[in-house]
């Protein structure tokens, strides 16, 4: 299945959310032509959905195509990268405190969504949090173009096509406007990155104006991932699962999301809370361990409303990182057990500190921004190699960041004194 909601913020394009639309792209000619040939095909699925050709017309007739999205397809973050950096730039402190503060923010708001979904504040906030860092970062991918190229080029033209007719939907009902309108570039867009065939099932108006405004509707974005969640089957007053200790020996073979054994079983096999407490649920309850990382790293314990969030973007790293920072915005103080690599992934803060330490040491990487670009890995790759580091990857970790630290804290050498 592919994923309901890609996020912006991982995207190689990620911006803030008020950046303009990419710069336009040279377009080869065969590609051109290509497109051209295409359109009709377009259209006739259009027709077919509804959408008068005074839309059609003007939302997709006047596009080029824009084949720097089809590169995309095969590198999304949950899949590529290593699971302790993907989650140290998700489940940060600074996320945690902007977080909590939206809580206090949209307390009103989140106190309806709560009463409609039976979802908890925290589990939607999260949501929230890791798709646009609480709306900071939607994707800047001009969207009708994005889908509009990926329904003529690359795999899962198909697919494409559906979430094309589906946004054309929303913008000749109303519910959108087409200027500015961007995302990711795969489609998914507003505060909580919804695609658009899930925006029109499952979108919903939660500040009463009449619309279904995800992008510009804090109320609307929140309300709707309520409503996502609940017609996933998230039962309220349940938790997602928790942090697990496992015995010496314990079989990983039996272990994943699917493997669903009543709550007994895992007891029986020596299964208990990582921070102490009981394990009170329902010893019939079915539930699955999660080793992400092998049976050396942290396990986790998880039960229905696990595969509600899972369903969200299918993907285990996505979904832990919703669910870990979930519980840190209840207040939750972390994972008890440390990832099992010898260089952590590192947070926001912390990579600003090492692109502080970058420019110290005279890379041109632009502004310490905590987001790593290209001129920032270069500029690690140059460290690395410099302090013997390995491997030279430009991966911003816990080792280089400790080693420019150190470097730039290490007393200076003793001078000979004058004669």
């Amino acid at each position: 299945m592919w994923p309901l909601a890609l996020r912006a913020q991982d995207a190689p394009e990620a911006v803030p959310a008020a950046t303009p639309a990419v710069e336009a792209v040279p377009v080869e000619a065969a590609d051109q032509a290509a497109f051209a040939a295409c359109l009709p095909e377009l259209r006739t699925l259009a027709q077919r959905a509804g959408i008068d050709d005074a839309s059609f017309e003007r939302y997709v007739a006047p596009l080029q195509p824009d084949t720097s999205v089809l590169p995309l397809l095969d590198s999304q973050p949950e899949f590529t990268t290593p699971l302790w950096d993907y989650l140290a730039g998700l489940v940060d402190t600074q996320r945690v405190v902007d977080g909590q503060a939206m809580q206090q923010a949209h307390a009103q708001v989140l106190e309806q969504v709560v009463a409609a979904s039976g979802v908890d504040a925290a589990t939607i906030v999260a949501v929230w949090g890791v798709e646009s860092d609480y709306g900071r970062i939607t994707g800047k991918r001009p969207l009708l173009q994005s889908l509009s190229t990926l329904s003529c080029f690359g795999r899962r033209q198909a697919f494409f096509r559906g979430e094309l007719i589906a946004l054309l939907s929303l913008l000749q009902a109303g519910d959108l406007s087409a200027e500015g309108l961007s995302g990711s570039w795969a489609g998914a867009f507003g505060q909580t990155q919804f695609i658009p065939s899930t925006y029109q099932r499952l979108a919903v108006d939660g500040d009463g104006d009449g619309r279904r405004d995800l992008v510009a509707s804090v109320a609307d974005a929140l309300a709707s991932t309520g409503n996502f969640l609940k017609r996933a089957g998230w039962q309220s007053g349940q938790a997602w699962g928790y942090e697990i200790a496992v015995p010496a020996g314990f079989d990983a073979a039996q272990t994943g999301r699917r493997a669903r054994r009543p709550l007994r079983e895992w007891i029986a096999r020596g299964v208990t809370r990582a921070d102490g407490q009981p394990i009170t649920e329902s010893s019939e309850q079915p539930a699955a361990v999660l080793l992400p990382t092998g049976v050396e790293g942290p396990a986790f314990l998880v039960f229905r409303n696990y595969d509600a969030i899972f369903s969200y973007n299918a993907a285990e790293s996505y979904a832990l990182a919703i669910a870990l920072l979930s519980d840190r915005l209840r207040g939750g103080s972390g994972l008890s057990r440390a990832w099992p690599t010898d260089d952590p992934g590192i947070g926001r803060d912390e990579r600003r500190q090492l692109q502080e330490l970058l420019v110290a040491r005279g890379h041109a990487i632009g502004v310490a921004d905590g987001m790593i670009g290209t001129l920032t890995r270069k500029a690690i790759v140059v460290e690395q190699t410099r302090l013997g580091l390995t491997p030279t990857d430009g991966r911003a970790g816990r080792k280089i960041l400790d080693a420019l630290q150190a470097e730039r804290t290490a007393p200076a050498a003793p001078t000979a004194p004058s004669p």
